[in-house]
């Protein structure tokens, strides 16, 4: 079954401004973030990384489901001088494959973090293929 596994949201309550010296690159905000993903996955009983890993682009977390890891990777689209999109991917914590056999109960967890937070607005949820088209206005409320 195809589900929407890509999620974009906007929020200024993480740091999108200042580049820290351990980013690989200078534009890999999302730290703040992905460790605020890990405590609230916590909070709902969720099994999570002590701490997120970093990626050319942003970060990663994971997280299991019924005993299998998944991965949240995240990054920011800076769009204007004063605003930008986050952009989350959910996929499967497997060498090959990571975009098949992504349970729906990670994708609605991720969810439920987001939707359920006062900082974070406009969340909306992506089948690949349209996120890759350019299609973001295809997105929806809920995955």
């Amino acid at each position: 079954m195809d589900h929407r596994t890509i999620v974009t949201f906007q929020s200024d309550a993480f740091n999108i401004s200042e580049p820290k010296d351990y980013f690989i690159n200078q534009c890999c905000f999302g730290d703040d973030l992905a460790a605020w993903m890990i405590h609230e996955l916590r909070q709902r009983q969720y099994a999570t990384d002590a701490t997120p890993g970093q990626e050319d682009f942003g970060w990663y977390l994971g997280f299991k489901i019924s005993g299998v890891g998944h991965f949240f990777v995240l990054g920011y689209r800076k769009e204007t001088d004063q605003s930008g999109t986050w952009i989350g991917s959910v996929e499967r914590n497997k060498l090959l494959f990571r975009k098949r056999g992504i349970f729906l109960e990670a994708i609605q967890a991720i969810h439920q973090v987001l939707s359920n937070a006062p900082q974070i607005n406009n969340v909306r949820w992506h089948y690949t293929r349209d996120f890759e088209a350019s299609h973001e206005e295809l997105g929806t409320e809920h995955p």
